[in-house]
């Protein structure tokens, strides 16, 4: 049996790939395959001289979902698996909330199809940029078990309509398709992928650290706040963040028209 890691780890100056390394079962979403992508972004969080992410896989399927082979073989447990079953979607549950709350922005680079837990994946990063290839669908109604947990992750960045749409009809939609709903935000031929991501990337990575951190954090604490509440956070967000070391030298080269020297 193979030894190679789950997940493959790349840095590349400020900015660090994680490849789904699975690609002989469709990157599905193993138990230790979830947890070896939440040690490698938990890690990631405390390298102070990381900036910025990328997500992407290897094989042509960015990931197919839960691995329901895995999930299947648990029938047979004199529970029928419900213990199993529980901390199968709890660890997926925390994976993608540790990608929403991590520090650094992180971008999903989808080479090919997505489905279900492997689109809730995709949904769940900052960004995502997509290969002309991709596909994504949330199939899981063909199958008798309804996209409950990446429904949330879905209806987060789809209007309401589009995302019942994509759970009840289980359609396969394109990558295009996908932008125009605002699952992905850029469309590229497959051969551009990567250099499109990694300049994104690199774009990103060049922006002061702490205030981008300050900025995620800040996005999305609001929008899960009333109106009111969310104006007084965000005021109070602005006010902490002008008193910081970046914004001081940051406005300060503005004014001075320079290139701002920011600090370590």
């Amino acid at each position: 049996m193979s030894t190679a890691p789950l997940v493959l780890t790349d840095r590349q100056g400020a900015v660090l790939r994680l490849t789904l390394n699975r690609a002989s079962a469709r990157n599905a979403l193993s138990l230790e395959l979830m947890d070896g992508l939440k040690a490698a972004l938990d890690t990631a969080a405390k390298d102070r001289d990381l900036h910025v992410i990328v997500l992407a896989a290897d094989g042509p399927t960015f990931s197919s979902g839960h691995d329901l082979k895995e999930m299947n073989a648990k029938r047979s447990d004199g529970d029928r698996g419900r213990a199993a079953y529980t901390q199968i979607f709890r660890r997926c549950s925390e994976l993608m909330m540790t990608i929403v709350r991590h520090p650094l922005p992180v971008i999903a680079e989808v080479q090919g199809i997505a489905t279900a837990a492997g689109c809730q994946l995709v949904a769940s990063c900052d960004l995502a940029v997509a290969s002309s290839a991709a596909r994504f669908a949330t199939p899981g109604v063909n199958i008798g078990l309804f996209c409950s947990t990446p429904m949330v992750a879905l209806s987060r960045n789809l209007s309401r309509k589009h995302a019942m749409a994509m759970l009840l009809t289980a359609d396969l939609i394109s990558a295009e398709e996908a932008q125009g709903l605002g699952l992905v935000n850029k469309v590229v031929p497959p051969e551009l992928l990567t250099p499109e991501t990694m300049t994104l990337a690199g774009r990103i990575a060049a922006k002061p650290r702490a205030t981008v951190r300050t900025g995620k954090e800040a996005f999305y604490r609001q929008l899960e706040l009333p109106l009111s509440e969310a104006y007084a956070y965000t005021a109070q967000v602005m006010t902490e963040n002008m008193l910081a070391a970046e914004a001081e030298e940051g406005i300060c080269a503005f004014l001075e028209k320079r290139t701002p020297n920011w600090p370590a």
